[in-house]
């Protein structure tokens, strides 16, 4: 009875400390209900502001670029041929099935001359949508041809608007990432700023629109805002299903769209089974994306017919190869530091040999070589031996492929993007590092009682995905030149995010004793508004001075050919008979590469009218008008004149690899 008693008095004294306990939490909340409805409210108009300027921005974004490509080009003012010459090296290749698209009398008809084509390669039929991703194309047409705007929009601005509204998507994916990685949408305005004031390291979608990479790159944005997303713990069902739905869809159109698809999933692999066997990533979660990831590439093979290099690719293997190593190898996150270490390395060890047997076991079946090329490319840029293959050698020899130039980060540290990268990037590696260790020394305690240690630094799941593709994706770019856009522009995505971080400046100012709450919230709000300053400052100030450019070279053209120059011209015509041809001089533009035989004459005919005359290739037309804005006989508006200088051979003329080419350069 005694006994009984005594845990009478405990329960009944838990039940009173329980129920007092309830009193107060109920009593609380019956004091800050306006606090709670405030702080909710105030979340509704965040959320509200931040999405209508993430869509504002991206759609300014695409407008920007937009008018950059018809200035530089006036293409609304040449002809239909000068157009689709602008689409320099494999853009033309790409446009031309898009416009065979709709030249086919019906749809089928078009479908089996892209099935049966027998003019992109010489003396061979090929299969177009088994040998290149031309879906974008194929199904571009289609909605041109379904949709009532034949009679108001030309396919050409079709296919063009198409591609800077998804840039737009793009920076609208960027923006959303920066915020769900921040808490706050000012980073990801901050995000915007950058991959718009940094556009030539981060974009060229403005001078080669048809690329792939112009086409896959704003859905491998969403997949990575959406990874993010799910990602974070705690998440309802419902948002999460719908999560992976997002993260399918994306997956798939950006392994439909790229040809390099395969090997940008397989670095995003290799940064889920880090995070994975470091203990800093939910299993289930990283499982799910290794499922996705192959199922989409197995859903495009299947539409590219059973694209043999596709099965073959290293992607599938090593996915296959890290579940099955999981199932093989359990309680690979027990014992002891040293003991978990050695396991790690194992399982690294088992993953390697796996994929590679599994990967030449199937390229052996299906007797693949088409990729063989790749890896003698790979092996002769990293000095692992020479190669006779002509097209690894003519990756060698193609610069994009090369290292990546050291003034990109010149131009990255003069908009302050790299300054703030290395400063978050050096924040979080040594918050990762300190995790990683953690979470492997303390394995031990975990499984015996079941509960996680303390850890001073946290380091979210989603921020540390980030954190690891960052990485991959900046030796990837510094290895290979075209590669760099995957990097940059995730780049103005973690810059921003640190910056805007409250977990960043918590930890650099508990390591020089200055926390303060209060100071990490001046800090996270005061930075970034202080670097959209600096940013709006120098766009200001570039603009004005591009005007200046632009006033001077008109002043300079409208003093040698004393009429206006503001509006376009037609194409040139004959030079008449009889016109003086004294004062013969050449004009090189300002940055922009001119044929030597492209000469400007300053003539005067008999009837004391100026006229311009040039040089041109056998079967071009040659002079117009004088008092117009002239063009060079390959089709681009001279819209900058520098001094007229003396004629200079071929040879000491500059060319400009980011610039479109010339029709000269084409045709010889």
């Amino acid at each position: 009875m005694i006994s009984i008693r005594q845990r009478k008095g405990v329960k009944t004294t838990e039940v009173s400390e329980d129920y007092a306990a309830r009193e107060a939490n109920v009593k609380l909340e019956n004091k800050l209900p306006s606090g709670c409805a405030s702080r909710r409210l105030w979340k509704l108009l965040s959320f509200t502001v931040g999405g209508t300027v993430a869509l504002c921005i991206g759609l300014l974004t695409s407008v920007y670029l937009a008018t950059l490509h018809e200035n530089d080009l006036w293409f609304s003012n040449i002809k239909e041929v000068e157009r689709e010459i602008s689409f320099r090296t494999e853009c033309g290749l790409y446009y031309s099935y898009y416009k065979q698209m709709l030249q086919a009398p019906t749809l089928m008809q078009g479908f089996h001359g892209l099935i049966y084509d027998n003019k992109t390669e010489s003396m061979r039929t090929i299969n177009l949508l088994q040998r290149m991703n031309i879906y974008q194309e194929v199904f571009l047409s289609i909605l041109y041809r379904v949709l009532p705007i034949q009679k108001y929009l030309e396919p050409v601005y079709f296919y063009i608007y198409t591609l800077f509204g998804l840039q737009a998507i793009y920076v609208t994916a960027l923006y959303v990432t920066s915020w769900l990685l921040s808490g706050t949408w000012l980073s990801g305005l901050l995000a915007a700023f950058w991959y718009v004031t940094n556009r030539i390291d981060t974009t060229r979608v403005e001078f080669t629109i048809p690329l792939r990479e112009n086409w896959a790159l704003p859905f491998f944005a969403i997949q990575i805002a959406a990874i993010t997303y799910f990602l974070r713990p705690n998440l309802q069902p419902l948002s999460e299903r719908l999560t992976l739905l997002a993260i399918f869809i994306s997956t798939f159109l950006f392994s439909l769209t790229w040809q390099f698809n395969q090997f940008m999933m397989l670095m995003q692999a290799l940064v889920l089974f880090t995070l994975d066997s470091l203990d800093m990533l939910p299993a289930v979660k990283a499982t799910w994306l290794y499922g996705i990831q192959m199922t989409g590439l197995l859903l495009v093979c299947i539409l590219q017919f059973f694209n043999s290099m596709i099965l073959g690719s290293l992607l599938i293997s090593f996915n296959l190869s890290v579940l099955i190593a999981r199932k093989l190898q359990k309680n690979l996150k027990t014992g002891s530091f040293l003991n978990r270490l050695g396991k790690l390395l194992l399982h690294l060890f088992a993953v390697l040999c796996l994929t590679l047997f599994l990967n030449s076991i199937i390229k052996k079946i299906l007797n693949l070589k088409s990729d063989e090329h790749i890896f003698k490319f790979l092996k002769a840029k990293f000095g692992f031996g020479a190669t006779r293959d002509f097209d690894a050698n003519l990756y060698l020899c193609e610069e994009a492929f090369g290292l990546l130039p050291f003034n990109t980060f010149g131009r990255l540290s003069d908009t302050l993007l790299f300054y703030a990268y290395i400063f978050v990037l050096c924040i979080t590696v040594i918050a990762a590092l300190a995790v990683a260790f953690h979470n492997l020394s303390d394995s031990k305690s975990q499984q015996s009682t079941g509960q996680t240690g303390k850890c001073t630094i946290i380091l979210k799941p989603e921020t540390a995905y980030n954190l690891i593709h960052t990485i991959l994706f900046g030796f990837l770019a510094l290895s290979t030149m075209r590669m760099k856009y995957l990097w940059t522009s995730h780049m103005c995505v973690f810059a921003s995010f640190g910056l805007c971080s409250p977990e960043i400046w918590e930890l650099l100012l508990k390591s020089i004793h200055l926390y303060k709450p209060k100071r990490i919230c001046i800090m996270r709000y005061s930075v970034p508004i202080l670097i959209l300053l600096y940013l709006c400052y120098k766009l200001q100030h570039a603009e004005e001075g591009r005007v200046r450019r632009e006033h001077a070279a008109a002043g300079r053209g409208q003093a040698v050919h004393g009429q206006d120059l503001n509006q376009p011209p037609p194409l040139r015509r004959q030079q008449p008979e009889g016109a003086d041809q004294s004062d013969i001089r050449q004009e090189v533009p300002g940055g922009r590469a001119r044929p030597a035989e492209v000469l400007r004459h300053r003539l005067r005919h008999p009837g004391g009218q100026h006229l311009l005359r040039a040089q041109a290739p056998a079967g071009l037309p040659a002079a117009g008008p004088a008092g117009r804005r002239q063009r060079a006989h390959d089709g681009w508006p001279r819209r900058e004149r520098s001094r007229l200088e003396t004629c200079r051979p071929p040879s000491l003329l500059r060319r400009d690899k980011e610039k479109p080419a010339t029709l000269h350069s084409i045709l010889h």
